[in-house]
C-alpha cells in the first residue's frame, strides 16, 4: 500500500467515526442531558490527549491574551455549542436527517468566510453553497421525511454553524498552535464551560442509562481522540483538496449507520439530500483546486 493509499484509508476511517457521532449522540440524547454528556465527553477525552502530548513531546505554546480569548470562544461554540445542540436536536429528529445536515459543514464554513471575511467566491463555490442548501431543504421541509422534526433539524443546523464559526475563528489566532495541543486546550476549556451548566442537570444523572454512558465514552475515545489521530495521519499523506473530498464520507456513513444500527427508514428526500450534499463537497474541492492553480 502506497503512502497516498494509506492517507485515503486513514481519512475514510476518520470521517466514518465522525458519521458515527450522530448515532452516539442519538443514544446519548435518550439517557443524558446535553451539558452533562458534553462535560463527560471532554472529561474522558482530555487525559488521552495529554498522554499523547507527553508521548509525542508536544508542548503548549505561550499565547497572548487575544488568543486565549479566541480559544475560549472557540471552545464555547465548536466544543460545547456543537455537542449540546447536536444531542438536543437528535432527541427530537432522526439520525439520518442529522447526518445529511452535518455533511454541509465544509460548505457552511466556506459561506461564513465569504460573509465575515469578505472572501470572493468563484462559481464553483457558489454552486457548492446552492447544492448544500438544496440538500438540507429537501429534508427539512419534506413532510414526515425520516420521522424528523423541523425544530430538531434547525438545532442540528445550529450545531453546524457553531462548528463553522470554530473553523473561522481558528484563522484569527495570532499564534500557530500544534493540532494536538489545540485539541487538548479545546477539551480542557470545553470541560470547564460545560461543567457549569451541567451542575443544574445533576438531578438527571440518577436516571442516566448505561447505553448513554457507554455512548459518551465511545464519543470521547473513538471520534474525538482516535478520529483526530486518523485525520491528521491521513492529511499529511495527501493534498488539501484530496483531504477535503473525504469529508463527504461523514454524512454517508451517518445515514448508513442510522439505517443499519437504529433501523431508521431512509426516505427519497434523504437520498436526494445526501446526493446534493456530496455534489456540494465535490464543488467545494473544485473551487479549492482553482484557487490553488491561480
Amino acid at each position: 500500500m502506497t503512502r497516498q493509499q494509506q492517507g485515503y484509508l486513514y481519512l475514510t476511517l476518520a470521517m466514518t467515526t465522525v458519521g458515527s457521532t450522530v448515532i452516539a449522540s442519538k443514544l446519548i440524547a435518550a439517557g443524558l442531558p446535553p451539558f452533562t454528556a458534553t462535560a463527560l465527553r471532554f472529561a474522558a477525552a482530555l487525559p488521552f490527549f495529554l498522554i499523547l502530548m507527553r508521548i509525542t513531546g508536544a508542548r503548549f505554546p505561550r499565547l497572548p491574551r487575544h488568543d486565549w480569548g479566541i480559544l475560549a470562544i472557540q471552545a464555547g461554540a465548536g466544543s460545547v455549542g456543537y455537542t449540546t445542540l447536536l444531542i438536543s436536536g437528535l432527541s427530537i429528529t432522526s439520525a439520518a436527517n442529522a447526518g445529511v445536515i452535518i455533511g454541509t459543514l465544509p460548505v457552511v464554513s466556506a459561506a461564513i468566510s465569504i460573509l465575515l471575511l469578505g472572501e470572493r467566491p468563484d462559481r464553483f463555490l457558489l454552486l457548492a453553497i446552492g447544492l448544500a442548501a438544496a440538500g438540507v431543504l429537501s429534508i427539512v421541509f419534506a413532510p414526515g421525511a425520516g420521522h424528523g422534526s423541523l425544530i430538531g433539524d434547525v438545532m442540528i443546523a445550529g450545531a453546524v454553524l457553531c462548528e463553522g464559526l470554530f473553523i473561522l475563528l481558528n484563522k484569527r489566532l495570532a499564534t500557530a498552535i500544534p493540532p494536538l495541543a489545540q485539541s487538548s486546550l479545546m477539551a480542557a476549556i470545553g470541560l470547564v464551560a460545560a461543567a457549569i451548566p451541567a451542575l443544574f442537570e445533576s438531578h438527571a444523572m440518577s436516571a442516566a442509562s448505561g447505553t448513554a454512558l457507554l455512548s459518551v465514552l465511545y464519543y470521547a475515545l473513538v471520534p474525538t481522540v482516535a478520529g483526530f489521530m486518523l485525520w491528521y495521519a491521513g492529511a499529511e499523506r495527501v493534498s488539501g483538496s484530496e483531504a477535503s473530498l473525504f469529508t463527504a464520507v461523514a454524512p454517508v456513513s451517518a445515514v448508513i449507520f442510522a439505517f443499519v444500527l437504529l433501523g431508521e427508514p431512509v426516505s427519497l428526500n434523504q437520498v436526494v439530500g445526501i446526493g446534493a450534499v456530496l455534489a456540494a463537497v465535490a464543488g467545494l474541492a473544485l473551487a479549492g483546486r482553482r484557487r490553488g492553480a491561480a
